[in-house]
Parts: C-alpha cells; structure tokens; sequence
C-alpha cells in the first residue's frame, strides 16, 4: 500500500430479501462479504490451474487489517488498531436470536452506522495510537448498503454530525443510487413478493432528504465530496444468480442483473465498469477487479481522469448518401484501462459487447454543417487511481494501458432500441495507448509522461513525450495526440493529480 493514511472500514452489506436469508446472512461473522471465489484459467504454459479469489476480506486481513473479533467475541470496548476491519450487522435487529426480529428500515441501519462509527473511534483512540482529531473511517458498501451510507451522509436526522465528518472516503459495489427499475418502471413493490420501496425514487428522495425535486436521487445533494465517493458499476446481468432470473430477466442487459448500469453511480463521483454480475461467487464483490479498485482508491496516491477531446469524426464513403438520405448517426466510445502487465484484470471495462460503451448522437457532437458544436459533450472516458507503490522495485516508471476505439452506427428509423432499425457500423479509430509515467523528486514539478501506440507500432518502441497544457478552466493536462488515414483526430486528455 502507499503511504497514505489506512484507517479503519466498515463494511456494509446489501439486502437481505427473505427471513432465511436475513438467518443466513446473520449467522455469519462477516455477513456473507468472507465468500470468495475459484475458478479455472489457463496459465501462460497452456496449462489450466485453479485460480482462487479470497475476497476482499480476507485479502484485506492479509495486507496488514485485522478484523475484531477475539476469543469468540466481538471487541466492543476494549483498543482496536486503526487498521481494523467492522461489520456493520445491522440485520442482527432482524433476527429473533440476536434482537426484536423486526427488520430495520434504511434510518435505522444509518443511525446505527452514526453510533458505530463514533465507537469505533473511541476504540481506537483509547491506547493513544491515533489523536481523536486525526481519526478517520473508510465506508464499504454493497447493494441497498451503499444507500445506508448515503442516508447517514445526507440525511441530518439519520445520525450524529459529529460522526458524519469523520467519514474520508466511500466506497459501493453496485449500489442502485437511482433506484431499481423493472421492465423499464421504477418499482415501489416487486408483485407484492417482498418489500421493494427502499429502492423506489420518490421513497428514496424522503430518506435521503433530498428536498429539491430538480435535484436527482443520485446526487450527494452537497452533504459529501462527491470526488471522495467512488462507485463501481457491474455490466454482467447474465452471470447474476439463476435463481433470480426474473429480475435479471426484467432488468435487461445493460444492468447486472438486478440494478441498470445507468442507476449505479452517484452523479459527480468517480466510477469504473466491471464485466461482473450483482452478487454470487462471481459476482461484483468477489472480483479482483473490484479489490483493485477498492484499494487503490483507498490508499493509492494518484488519481487520474481520461477525457476524449474529439476534433473529427469522419464518415466512411458509404455513410455519406445514408446522412443524405437522413439516416440517423451515432458513435460507441469504448474504453478499457489496465495496469500494464495485469492480464486478468481491467480497471475498468466500457465495451459495446459488455452492453457499457458510451454512446454519442452525431446531432450531440456536430452542427447541421459538419463543424464541431462549441458545447460538444466529449466523452469522459474513465476515472481511476493508481499505486506508486505497487511499481516494480528495480523501476520508478508507473504504467498503464488504455484501450480505445470509436465506431460508428446508423438508425434506420425511430426506434433506435430495436435491431431492425440498428446498423453497426465500422471502427474509426481503434488503439492501445500504452503510457509511460515517472513520477518527479519534487512533488512540485511536473510529471514525465510519455506514451506508445501499441496496435500500430510495437508496444516496446521509444515513447513519444506528452505535451502539457491547460484547459478552458485552468486545469493542467497532458494531451496525447490521436488521428489516423480515415480522417479521424481527437486528443486524449489525461488529467493526473495527487491523491490522498
């Protein structure tokens, strides 16, 4: 890990459907977050091997955290180290064996978070190891868990102020920030199976106290650094649990499987896109993506922002007489960032074939007369966080792969949703940018950045320097310059910072 502060985190889990598994979940010590994960892969000899994920947990316990449990009991009162792990288990109310058996409502799983957290720092404030004015938690959150924190952030009656500011960063695994939707309709009740209003917008809006109606039910309302909460978004809805196939089913592909990509991110903060499903084995949670995220936003030192600063798209001949016979036009921005070396895992993933590509009106981008519109919404393409201290020991570069491509795409109709009326078109730009960083001796002086264009030349060739420059609002940058013969020409912008 970086040198950045490890404090401690509390882990909060999703919802619990039915009463067994409320027992389930409860008759755990970790609530369910200890599952991990094994699969087969063939390794680089062309054997296959068992590759096993521990979970997040249990990685978590083997880079330095400790959980608080000891002797067979929860540590409530005694010293804890900074570097502890806490399940919130505000489903313990739930069950008749540990509380009343009345399920708690998002209020009183927030309260509950307020009085944990304040706890939790007298605890590990009590051996003088951390000052009470320097205490600082990390919240971890899965599903309906995620909306436990918000509520707790945002709503003034959902707890203490004083346990609010504690709170440094936040973290949720497919969270439903906009609500669940099923077959296209925001649902209040799911067929009356079971209680589905903690997830319905107008419900959500109450306890998330956001008053403003123009304001939406994903935004932090100004309660939170938005820069501070990072949401990780699945895009598999076909791996998410068997037995839940007809929410899968009714929340469509671009979903995984329970919660649409759309509605998985709070408006304003950092996300990345991961081809996992909801939950399961195999699910969000228990990923290797999802633990690299996590704890590079966590503790890594540097954050970085990738912006596609179009010039031109050029229309294939073809193309040219169906915009003259007024077919409709768009492009897929896809994206897939990597650490260089890291074969089984992206950061992040946007891909037409995982349903998460970004997608873009040609009506958006350009004027009737083909010239860029001054207020065009160039993509933003990936925010992600990177660790200086996981760079080999022999080298002081940093290096990341960018994979990008932009392709084109007709409506022949109205309905754009429907096949029948969609034709894929061809790719305009496709390439690997391999990007080279050295961090400087004096943090006040500029990085060196450099990149290679790997599908196009040899991904070992001298890097060419990137330019620095500044945008309309200041901000420093480092441009790499894209164009081809097609005609395409656009400037990825890579916005780096020190993160903390």
């Amino acid at each position: 890990m970086a040198d950045t502060p490890c404090y401690p985190i509390i882990y909060v889990r999703g919802y619990a459907m039915t009463k067994s598994e409320i027992t389930e979940t409860t008759s755990t010590p970790y609530m369910g977050l200890e599952l991990g994960s094994t699969k087969a892969r063939q390794a680089w000899d062309g054997a296959v091997r068992k590759v096993f994920f521990e979970s997040p947990i249990v990685r978590l316990l083997k880079e330095g955290y400790s959980d608080i449990y000891r002797d067979g009991l929860q540590l409530e009162s005694g010293p804890i180290p900074p570097q502890s792990i806490i399940i919130h288990r505000y489903y313990d109310a739930a069950d008749p064996d540990f509380g009343s058996g009345k399920v708690p409502t998002i209020v009183d799983a927030a309260k509950g978070l307020s009085d944990l957290i304040l706890r939790v720092r007298d605890q590990v404030c009590l051996d003088g190891r951390m000052k009470p004015e320097d205490f600082r938690v990390y919240l971890v959150a899965h599903s309906m868990g995620g909306l436990v924190c918000r509520c707790f952030l945002q709503n003034g009656a959902a707890g203490s102020d004083a346990a609010r500011k504690l709170v440094d960063k936040v973290f949720t695994f497919a969270t439903p920030h906009n609500g669940i939707e099923m077959a296209g309709m925001n649902v209040p009740d799911f067929f009356g199976l079971w209680d589905m209003n903690n997830f319905n917008r107008d419900e959500m809006r109450k306890y998330l106290d956001i008053k403003d109606k123009n304001v939406g039910v994903n935004s932090l309302d100004g309660k939170f650094d938005p820069s501070r909460f990072f949401c990780l978004v699945g895009t598999n809805s076909k791996d998410y649990d068997v037995a839940r196939g007809v929410s899968r089913l009714l929340a469509g592909e671009l979903s995984d499987g329970l919660v649409r990509i759309e509605n998985a991110y709070v408006s304003g903060a950092p996300r990345a896109h991961v081809h996992r499903s909801h939950s399961g084995p195999y699910g969000i949670v228990n990923s290797e993506e999802g633990f690299q995220n996590l704890t590079r936003f966590l503790f890594g030192d540097v954050s970085v922002n990738g912006v596609l600063e179009i010039e031109n798209l050029p229309l294939p001949p073809a193309t040219r007489l169906q915009k003259l016979l007024g077919k409709k036009i768009g492009y897929y921005f896809e994206v897939a960032v990597a650490t260089r070396g890291a074969l089984d895992f992206d950061l992040t993933r946007r891909t037409v074939a995982n349903n998460s590509a970004i997608l873009r009106s040609r009506a958006e981008l350009f004027e009737d007369d083909g010239t860029l519109k001054a207020d065009a919404r160039h993509p933003h393409l990936f925010s992600t966080f990177l660790d200086l201290s996981k760079r080999p020991s022999d080298s002081r570069e940093m290096m990341f792969t960018i994979q990008l491509a932009v392709s084109m795409i007709t409506y022949t109709g109205e309905d754009a949703s429907r096949d029948d009326h969609y034709v894929p078109g061809e790719y305009l730009f496709r390439d690997t940018v391999v990007i080279s960083a050295i961090p400087p001796a004096d943090p006040a002086a500029s990085w060196q950045v450099g990149f290679v264009l790997a599908d196009s030349g040899w991904s070992g060739a001298k890097t060419t320097p990137a330019n620095g420059k500044t945008d309309e609002q200041g901000q420093p940058y480092v441009a790499i310059p894209l164009e081809n013969e097609k005609g395409f020409k656009a400037s990825l912008r890579l916005y780096g910072s020190h993160w903390a």
